[in-house]
């Protein structure tokens, strides 16, 4: 198997899901798998899928597909629809609902977590927090699309001391200006730590003798909040900018999805150097 095309792959793999019931054996018919011996190639280099040989034809895993060539898939329990995002890259996805229930176990790895309408969200306080609206998801004060990808490497990440990633809480303020609900972002966190990464890789006066100066936190502390512009529109060419201003400080950035009684209204990005 050679996939050359995203949009090409994913008509593949959803005929695969539908020939199953459009195939179906004969009544008494049994089907066996067997491990796939085909070796599977994307755009010439040979990648690790799992893939079985059923009846004649080979099957694979559609998230696989997705991982291998780069398009999202993503499962609404809400409506039991499988979604396929080839305008969106791979990412992990977080399944929000079970069948028995809707809360949303947040993911702590920093992976991508895409609200849903009906996920009921545990507060830090114990309470519930149901999403309803989320049309403004990827079309914000902060965002006019999809989120893109997280960086890559522009430089020599090894060198520079290990991410710690803080817990994605979800706080909940109920007063006289509604029911609001802050969930850390840990992903957008990652986006921009990787982001500081490539631009501090660049800044020569952020080095002595091949060590870093500089420090990221992915918190911000309580007492510097007063001083942090939460509306700040996070940009990668700002980042770059602040970088270049202050080389050698310690950074502490963060991020928070707000809702408002249960609308979705933007990702807040903090940012600031000491």
């Amino acid at each position: 198997m050679k996939c050359r095309e995203k949009k090409e792959i994913a008509l593949v793999a959803s005929g695969i899901i539908l020939g199953a019931s459009i195939v179906a054996p004969a009544a008494g018919a049994a089907l066996t798998a067997q491990p796939s011996s085909q070796k599977i190639v994307v755009d010439g280099k040979p990648v690790q899928i799992e893939a079985y040989s059923i009846g004649g034809s080979n099957y694979c895993k559609l998230r696989d597909v997705g991982k291998a060539v780069g398009f999202t898939v993503a499962y609404n329990a809400l409506t039991n629809t499988v979604e396929i995002r080839t305008t969106e890259p791979y990412a992990e996805e977080i399944v929000a609902q079970t069948a028995n229930s809707r809360t949303v176990t947040l993911p702590t790895d920093g992976s991508r977590y895409v609200p849903q309408v009906g996920d009921i969200i545990l507060c830090d306080d114990g309470t519930e927090y149901e999403i309803k609206d989320t049309t403004r998801w990827d079309t914000n004060v902060f965002q006019d699309g999809p989120l893109p990808p997280l960086p890559t490497a522009t430089c020599d990440w090894s060198a520079f001391p290990t991410l710690t990633l803080q817990p994605p809480v979800a706080k909940r303020y109920n007063d006289k200006y509604g029911d609001t609900l802050f969930v850390r972002n840990v992903y957008e966190v990652r986006r921009m730590a990787y982001t500081l990464y490539n631009a501090l890789g660049d800044e020569p006066e952020a080095w002595r003798d091949g060590k870093p100066l500089f420090k990221i936190y992915t918190e911000i502390p309580l007492e510097y909040e007063p001083y942090t512009d939460v509306f700040w529109p996070w940009r990668a060419s700002e980042i770059t900018d602040v970088v270049h201003e202050c080389p050698n400080v310690r950074y502490y950035i963060d991020a928070y999805d707000e809702y408002k009684n249960g609308v979705f209204l933007n990702t807040r990005y903090l940012f600031m150097s000491i």
